[in-house]
């Protein structure tokens, strides 16, 4: 920080003892007393620097282009202080402006409404971007890109944007992005924020998708071909209501923000799809939330919906049980209050009572308890200390309908079952006649399982060649599979996955995979060490611990 005023005149500033996660507090003195009400504009003169936890600064040969350098943004949950001073909580919103300069040959986009560019007066070979967000948000909403970046309409409200590598790729991908969002509409009430685009980032994006307002940032490992990954932006797009526009006060309510988002998300694809689609989707959850319980362990005070952060990195925090457990809360409360439409109508009800505010699960109860006010005596019957304080799975399991999971569950089972001379019963036609959806399904259900024999992997590729298989959903659980069965000539494809993306979800687990085979965990690290500099780095911080690296 270089200096402070307020309302023009200097201001005494002073930087507090560093904490570990916190960052350094900034106490400012105003020069003059304050009277209620009284407007003061507080201007800070600061820089980042280069090792700021919000910001990736990728060299050209990190880029697809492999010309120019690209940064990028993520401040979820609390690394927007690294990049801007704020008071970085989601229990603050605001609106915000920006201008930003960048070099002409490239481009930069942000978390708002575009509001015009010009040749930057004091260097002809810049650009100036200038971006206005006019409704309230929290801080780590805020975002910025900057890069050799095309775009491409794919709808009246939206454009996706990305390197010119990927960008009709991507315009395939997303183009049912009005159709979702239409849909949400419907379910939610009006989209508020104006523009909807799409922005598919570099490949060491750390997260699926990122919900920036008027811009999400979406992984390319969404990039299918086939838009079987779409879930992402129906999730994204449901953010638009639940988590920006209703906000939870602090990381300890994640929850709200998630668990709203997936019940909304799987709406969407129950409108878009069906019911069973919707059914099948929350089975897939259930399992994902079966896995995050077990890494965890069922007594670890991370897996209740409602954790103490008190002390707690929320990156140490992040996995799908805010994601899983708060919507299978979500479908119990729908399935004992009278089905989807009436619980539905209560979500759109709290959403419109809640706008442009940060709210805490005490809150929403008590709304959810005024809404239902002649349905108090089913709501006294859930056990909501079990639900929200207790580690572990959920005290009630949902009865989900298995029509779509039953050929998956049919499949898994036969390659459990099968002895090597059954192995000659497995034919091609097994998968071909499976969706994307269902092979994923597949896969996880054989990942809850004990280590199939090499014998039996081996076949698998044999008749299914599964490392054909281009969707990152399918080849991150197969290749998991084959490392557990200790398929010695899949390590090299297995990390070679876990570098080639940096998305989390696919490369802690294929890192901790192979660290867990004895004869590669030598390997595993040989690998991390020399892909460290090149990694996110909240990626490499989280990696770091899962290895056992000292950092």
């Amino acid at each position: 920080v270089v200096s402070v005023t307020a309302n023009g005149q200097p201001a005494r500033f002073s930087l507090g003892p560093k904490h570990s996660f916190k960052g350094t507090p900034l106490e400012i003195t105003l020069p003059f007393d304050l009277s209620r009400g009284q407007h003061v504009i507080v201007e800070v003169t600061y820089e980042t620097s280069p090792s700021a936890t919000a910001l990736q600064w990728l060299t050209p040969e990190q880029t697809a282009g492999k010309k120019h350098p690209y940064l990028f943004s993520q401040c979820q949950a609390h690394h927007c202080r690294s990049m801007i001073p704020c008071q970085d909580t989601p229990s603050i919103k605001h609106t915000y402006y920006a201008q930003v300069s960048v070099p002409k040959d490239l481009v930069t986009v942000m978390s708002a409404v575009r509001d015009g560019q010009e040749v930057d007066p004091q260097d002809s070979g810049r650009i100036i971007y200038r971006f206005r967000q006019t409704v309230p948000m929290p801080s780590y909403l805020i975002a910025i890109v900057a890069g050799a970046l095309e775009s491409r309409e794919i709808g009246p409200r939206s454009r996706v944007w990305s390197e010119k590598e990927f960008v009709d790729k991507a315009a395939f991908e997303f183009s049912e992005t009005e159709a979702m969002l239409k849909t949400a509409e419907e379910l939610a009430g009006p989209y508020v924020w104006g523009q909807y685009d799409v922005l598919v980032l570099p490949p060491s994006f750390p997260y699926g998708g990122m919900e920036n307002p008027c811009l999400t940032f979406a992984t390319p490992t969404l990039l299918a071909g086939d838009k079987s990954l779409s879930g992402v932006i129906a999730h994204e797009i449901s953010h638009s209501w639940t988590g920006n526009l209703v906000t939870n006060k602090t990381w300890e309510h994640f929850w709200l923000n998630e668990g709203h988002t997936v019940y909304l998300e799987r709406m969407i694809g129950r409108c878009l799809e069906s019911e069973q689609f919707r059914q099948f989707k929350a089975i897939g959850g259930w399992k994902d939330l079966q896995d995050s319980v077990n890494t965890f362990g069922a007594n670890n005070p991370l897996t209740n919906l409602v954790p103490s952060l008190q002390d707690v990195n929320p990156d140490d925090a992040f996995s799908s049980v805010p994601y899983e457990k708060g919507f299978a809360l979500l479908y119990h409360l729908e399935e004992q209050l009278g089905g989807p439409e009436v619980f539905m109508g209560f979500v759109k009800s709290y959403i419109q009572r809640f706008a442009y505010s940060s709210v805490t699960t005490e809150e929403w109860k008590n709304y959810l308890f005024a809404y239902f006010k002649d349905k108090v005596d089913i709501l006294n019957k859930v056990d909501w200390n079990a639900w929200m304080f207790t580690p572990g799975m959920p005290p009630v399991k949902p009865q989900y309908d298995t029509t779509m999971a039953d050929a998956c569950n049919a499949l898994s089972q036969r390659w459990l079952q099968a002895k090597d001379q059954d192995l000659n019963s497995f034919k091609q036609s097994d998968v071909k006649t499976l969706s994307s959806h269902q092979v994923i399904e597949f896969l996880s259900l054989l990942l809850q399982e004990d280590p199939l024999p090499l014998t039996h992997v081996k076949k698998m590729q044999e008749v299914y060649d599964l490392n054909a298989y281009m969707n990152a959903e399918i080849r991150f659980r197969w290749l998991r599979l084959c490392v557990r069965s200790r398929w010695e000539e899949v390590v090299p494809l297995a990390l070679k996955m876990a570098t080639d993306q940096g998305r989390m979800k696919f490369t802690r687990p294929l890192f901790r995979e192979v660290f867990n085979f004895e004869k590669f965990r030598d390997e595993a690290l040989r690998v991390f060490l020399a892909h460290r500099a090149g990694m996110h780095p909240v990626t490499s911080g989280l990696v770091s611990k899962d290895l056992k690296v000292d950092v």
